[in-house]
């Protein structure tokens, strides 16, 4: 007795599995231009200082730089959870500033407190320090000398950045493993049903 594919499950079975597959290729080369983005992030570290933006810059930023910006009057506080020099969990306190009429702001992390309202008397004026990722504005100044009340928050690093592409492109080819296993299982038992009425 002849065993039959059927034709309408097995192409939509076989469409889902490429995707599946082309999806995990996809985040392998996703893994690569992460790795090197990464890369450069580190080495941002020994390039020369650059003053802060004065237009909203464009991917990819320049996190993990040095700078220096000039908070011409505060907008608002806000706080984030962070972590100071010595690893100890706690509020950062950033300021959001106006740099100009024309400018895109300039968010400070003025340092780290155990309090979220320390640190708010900030008047602004020149801060030097280095580039951070902010989830508000894109990125913040993380000032190397801490604010009046606050301690220096941890040094920014590119190692809070992660690189899950690996763990993405595996899940993805395992998703495509389980479906064709599930689908053979799904035919054997036709099969044998077939058999038996057969």
């Amino acid at each position: 007795m002849s065993r039959k594919l059927p034709l309408i499950p097995t192409i939509l079975v076989a469409l889902a599995v490429l995707t599946m597959i082309g999806l995990g290729a996809w985040q392998l080369e996703r893994r690569k231009e992460k790795e090197a983005l990464l890369a450069s992030y580190a080495a941002a570290a020994n390039l020369p200082p650059i003053g802060w933006p004065s237009i909203p810059p464009r991917e990819p930023l320049p996190l993990f730089r040095s700078a220096t910006g000039n908070c011409l009057s505060v907008v608002g506080y806000r706080t984030a959870a962070g972590q100071n020099r010595n690893g100890e969990p706690g509020y950062l306190v950033i300021a959001d500033c106006r740099t100009g009429a024309e400018g895109p702001g300039l968010s400070v992390e003025l340092g780290w407190s155990k309090d979220p309202n320390a640190g708010r008397n900030f008047q602004g004026g020149l801060v030097s320090g280095a580039i951070a990722p902010d989830k508000l504005s894109r990125m913040r100044l993380v000032a190397a000398v801490p604010g009046p009340g606050l301690m220096a928050s941890a040094v920014p690093s590119p190692a809070i950045i992660p690189n899950n592409h690996l763990n993405y492109a595996i899940q993805w080819f395992l998703f495509a493993g389980i479906a064709v296993v599930i689908y053979l299982l799904a035919l054997r038992q036709r099969w044998r049903k077939e058999a038996a009425n057969g």
